[in-house]
């Protein structure tokens, strides 16, 4: 058992990845799903299924914001680097034998995109298992890329609309400076 703090950054990105704990919503069956499905995979790195936000996720990551965890799939290696979102799912896949090669193509900026519309498109038939809401989010996501506006889950231009599903709506420009990625 890991009791590394995890925390965003603490030079970790540059440490070999020996091991990861994957971080799963035990309540939602397409996680539950998944879950068993990992367990069933031929891995390279070992992967670690223990329910988010769970007593005892809280004892390995006592730093880790575990509400967070409930709303997006969170990853963390042995030695405390943290993946959230789409970078969770593709170190995932790039722990698996057979779907190493995949996450590489994943890892790029044209296979990003694919893997981002992939874990929107899980996130929408989640909110549509909760009764039409995002997840379980209350309160801005302290990460601060979603939050509740207008009854719309948002951020970073995408936002989840209960009758819509995920719309993307750029974000602006403030006079002559636009934000950029």
């Amino acid at each position: 058992m890991s009791t590394v703090p995890a925390t965003d950054d603490r030079g970790a990105a540059r440490v070999p990845v020996r091991g990861l704990t994957v971080l799963y919503d035990a309540e939602c069956t397409l996680c539950t799903h998944l879950r068993d499905w990992l367990g069933r995979q031929p891995q390279l790195v070992p992967l670690t299924l223990v329910p988010a936000a769970s007593d005892e996720a809280r004892a390995r990551f006592p730093g880790l914001d575990h509400s967070a965890t409930l709303d997006e799939v969170t990853v963390v290696g042995d030695s405390g680097q943290v993946y959230r979102d789409t970078a969770a799912w593709i170190v995932v896949l790039w722990a698996l034998r057979e779907l190493r090669p995949l996450a590489h193509k994943l890892s790029t900026p044209a296979g990003a995109r694919l893997a981002r519309g992939a874990v929107l498109a899980a996130a929408r038939w989640r909110g549509a298992q909760w009764g039409g809401k995002v997840y379980r989010r209350e309160a801005i996501n302290r990460g601060g890329a979603q939050r509740l506006v207008e009854g719309r889950w948002s951020g970073d231009g995408w936002a989840y609309d209960p009758g819509l599903g995920w719309v993307y709506d750029p974000p602006g420009c403030a006079g002559d400076v636009c934000a950029t990625r």
